[in-house]
């Protein structure tokens, strides 16, 4: 996997291996350090995690946070796209008047449902 530190080293690595690519990390954020207050409760998760065992220092646990932050940021993006799209295609279909009245939209829906779960409309 390719990893570019940016601009400010000018350089690009090769790192396939996760604690190299871990390490490097740690690095480059020694090079650029950044003071942050926790709060308790977060100090306290931090060390939590610290006395797990499954990170050996708190910069490790916080990068495993904001790759997780990033994750999510990515299912967002990616989901906010796919109902974009879905979006476009259904106005796209209504231009050309491929709609269905919204009544018989629910009551196609709600037999869906009955013949699906066995459920009545009774609620």
């Amino acid at each position: 996997m390719d990893e570019e530190c940016g601009t400010e080293c000018g350089f690009k690595v090769d790192i396939a291996d996760k604690s190299d690519r871990l390490q490097l990390e740690l690095l480059l954020l020694r090079q650029k350090s950044m003071q942050i207050v926790l709060p308790p409760e977060v100090e306290a998760l931090v060390q939590r995690q610290l006395t797990s065992g499954k990170y050996q220092n708190a910069i490790a646990v916080i990068l495993a946070g904001i790759k997780l932050l990033e994750q999510q940021e990515d299912i967002y993006q990616g989901r906010l796209q796919d109902l974009q799209e879905e979006a476009r295609i259904g106005w796209e279909a209504s231009e050309r008047g491929e709609v269905v009245d919204g009544s018989a939209a629910m009551a196609q829906i709600r037999a869906n449902v009955r013949s699906r779960y066995g459920v009545s409309d009774e609620a």
